[in-house]
């Protein structure tokens, strides 16, 4: 008898389909960070929300300038769950005071990591979002019958090293697809 475990899509991108209306998910690439029985978290990582690390730390370290470096560095709005709420997604190293361990990337919450950034002792590549994306139990599996996202496996390139506006086709790159050619019309065949 076959197993009929489920496939988790942990360490995957989810792509959004052209037809995608949800308004925190159209023209989206999410990195998955976890997907189980219960559900799933993951960060949108191509959507700047206008804010850069200089506008945190303003709010975080009054008293000190934020470098000039600082100023360049883009937020992103990781998803609608908690978007006050700080993230960083960055390859596995040093810890900071909360880390969590993602095999190959770890995912910081705790201020420090952001104050090692900005003074230059920080990780090499991150991605710093506000908020989360979250699926309850079943909801991902459904949005994936219904058409509404590509999957492929992440890709760290895309993650840390492509700017954020080429990373959503980069990921349909992955699966051979150019979104463009792509209705935005949803259907079942």
């Amino acid at each position: 008898m076959k197993d009929a475990s489920p496939s988790y899509l942990k360490h995957h991108f989810l792509i959004a389909m052209p037809h995608m209306a949800d308004p925190h998910f159209a023209q989206t690439v999410t990195y998955l960070i976890d997907h189980n029985e219960h559900g799933a978290m993951g960060l949108v990582i191509n959507r700047p929300n206008g804010l850069n690390l200089a506008d945190v730390l303003e709010q975080l370290r009054p008293d000190e300038e934020p470098s000039t470096l600082c100023q360049n560095l883009p937020i992103f709005a990781g998803g609608p769950v908690q978007a006050d709420r700080g993230f960083v997604l960055h390859p596995a190293g040093p810890q900071y005071q909360a880390t969590l361990d993602l095999g190959a990337l770890g995912l910081s919450t705790s201020q420090d990591v952001l104050f090692a950034i900005a003074d230059g002792t920080g990780p090499e590549k991150y991605l710093i979002t506000l908020g989360y994306a979250g699926w309850e139990a079943g909801q991902l599996e459904a949005e994936l019958t219904d058409n509404a996202w590509l999957t492929c496996p992440a890709d760290n390139v895309i993650l840390f090293d492509l700017p954020f506006d080429q990373r959503l086709n980069a990921a349909a790159a992955r699966l051979g697809i150019n979104l463009s050619l792509l209705t935005s019309q949803s259907g079942h065949a």
